[in-house]
This record gives structure tokens, sequence and C-alpha cells, in this order.
């Protein structure tokens, strides 16, 4: 929790934070708003502002779904896990007849109309999509977006409204950095520093982990701890090894008495093994973890949702177990 950010209040800005974590699980974009903001002690508006900035990015990256991520970063991270999440794509293009000329026309399409620092919702690209006679129909639509992200051509724009609209990545990234160079990493050096960002930010950890965490094989995490371990410490337990900070500062920090967790919160989404976190009992019904998470002592002790009841927001609790008084208040 300290190295996460969770506890110690150790980071003030968003982009600070996401570059410390290299990138953090954003399909849910509200709840992914709240674990940003949860970390930093900051209002939705300020992570807002952070995005439609494009101080950070969405897009794409790692696994097969959106993570945020830093314009200086989203070039070598996308070169790293685009084939792996291409080979993931492979067998729903086939199904869905999505082939390479399909795909080709969809990206010139895109690029085009994006071009001149343009913004286009994805109703938008769709409609554009379909005049040059493209069928964006059942999840297709997804697939070419997707296939543009992990070209390197698309990543996210400024919100219009409550819509998400899409940008040209080199432009988003250019007025980012304001001529600042992005990194430039790829091969052994480029799962490095994947490595270095995620033992630091989410230490102690497995290589299993990792290996989830970033969407690579088992081979590829060892190489890529094995750049960095010199900086890292390790322990065994129970004939596991885990790798941490060698100079950790979990140890100033104090547990929190309760957290409320949004939905695939980096705090249970970036291991594999959960059970530090997670009873065996409780996951089935905490969908191992990834629903927003009521945690108690640092366990896991049952799930929330946000309803608004006559125009006002209430936070409903389902708890697995009977907890105290003083964690009730610590919840409330």
């Amino acid at each position: 929790m300290a190295v996460q950010g969770v506890v110690g209040a150790s980071f003030h800005d968003p982009a600070a934070l996401v570059g410390w974590m290299g990138c953090v699980q954003a399909q849910d974009f509200a709840m992914a708003k709240w674990g940003v903001g949860m970390r930093l002690g900051a209002p939705e508006a300020a992570v807002d502002a952070a995005f439609n900035s494009g101080a950070i990015l969405r897009t794409h990256v790692l696994r097969p779904t959106w993570h945020f991520v830093l314009p200086a970063d989203i070039g070598w991270m996308l070169r790293l896990s685009a084939p792996r999440i291409r080979g993931f794509c492979a067998p729903y293009h086939r199904q869905l007849a999505i082939d390479a000329a399909v795909l080709r026309k969809s990206r010139k399409v895109m690029v085009a109309a994006l071009q001149d620092g343009g913004f286009l919702t994805r109703v938008e690209i769709a409609s554009l999509l379909k005049r040059a006679k493209l069928d964006t129909s059942d999840i297709r639509m997804n697939f070419l977006m997707m296939d543009a992200e992990l070209e390197g051509l698309i990543c996210s724009g400024p919100r219009r409204g409550k819509q998400f609209t899409y940008a040209l990545l080199a432009s988003r990234v250019a007025a980012s950095l304001g001529g600042s160079a992005s990194l430039d990493l790829s091969g052994d050096a480029a799962l490095g520093e994947l490595a270095r960002r995620y033992f630091l930010s989410r230490g102690p950890a497995t290589v299993n982990d990792f290996a989830w965490w970033g969407g690579m094989t088992l081979g590829q995490a060892k190489t890529g701890l094995e750049v960095v371990k010199g900086g890292l410490s390790s322990e065994v337990v129970d004939g596991v090894e885990y790798w941490f900070e060698a100079a950790s500062r979990a140890a100033a920090a104090s547990l929190p008495a309760a957290l409320l967790l949004p939905a695939y919160d980096e705090l249970t989404v970036g291991y594999t093994d959960r059970s530090a976190i997670l009873s065996p009992a409780f996951e089935k019904a905490s969908f191992s973890g990834l629903k927003p998470a009521v945690v108690v002592n640092g366990r896991i002790v049952g799930i929330w949702r946000r309803v608004v009841v006559k125009g006002k927001v209430v936070v409903e609790l389902t708890l697995f177990e009977k907890v105290s008084k003083t964690a009730m208040a610590a919840i409330g």
C-alpha cells in the first residue's frame, strides 16, 4: 500500500503517480479516476484535468485492456506489448473476417480524419468507417479501434462532455511533451524498465505477478527482472521469492483502518496471487477482488457500489463478514 501510494501521500500529481506505477488499468474510467484520486488525496477534477490536457493518456497496452500511461512511455510500452495483444486478437479477427486489407483501410481512414490535431468520438469515427464501406457491426469496431491503438496511430483525446474522443498519438504526445524526448527503449532494456517500475511500485511481488501484470511470458518477465534485480531486495516466504525496493518506504507508513477500493484497482489487479488481501472464500463474490472492494486492516471484507437515490449519492455495502464498530465507523 505504501509503495503504491495508497498510504503515505507520496504523490500529488496524476502524471507523477502514473509514471511511478508505469501503467494504471483504466477500462472502467470512473473507477480508474477513483484509484488515482484516492492515492493523491485529490478531487476528480484534478484527474480529469490531467486526462483532458494529455498529461496522462489512455490506450490498450500491456494486456488487451485500457490503461493510463504517460506520453513519454506510451511508445516503448506499445512496442513491447503490442505483439502479445495482437496474438490475443488474432482469433477474433479471423472469426469476424477482419483481414490485413481491412485493417490497413481502417487505419488510413482514422489517420486522415484526425489530421491537424483533430479530436473525434467513437461514433464519429464509426460513421467515417461506414462511409468507407467498412463494417463496424458486432464487435468489429472494438477491434478496429484497438488495432489503430496498437499501431501507435491513435490514443485518447480530451473528453467532450461525457463522450470520449480519440486523437493522433503523435500529435498528442508532441503537444504534451512540448519538445522533450520520449523514452526510446526496446528489447531487454524495455523489459528491464518495465520490471523496475513494477517492483518499485508494487513490491513485494513475484516474477509470476510481474508476468501477469505485464501481459508477457514468464521468460520475458525473468529477463526483465534479471536486468534490474541488482537494485532490488528479495525474500523467500513459504518457498516463494518476493522482490521489492531495496530501501522501501513502507516502514514509515501506517495501515489505514478502512479503504474503499475502486474496481480493477492496482492493489488487486497488479498481482496474479491475491491471497495476501483476499480470502479464497470471498473470491467469487468479489470477482477475484476486482469488484469495488471494502478493505479493513489490509483485507477485503466486502464490496460496494455507488447509487443515486432521490438525487443523493449513496454507497451500498455488501459485507462478507462481521466487522467491528471501529471499522464500520472508518468505512462510514
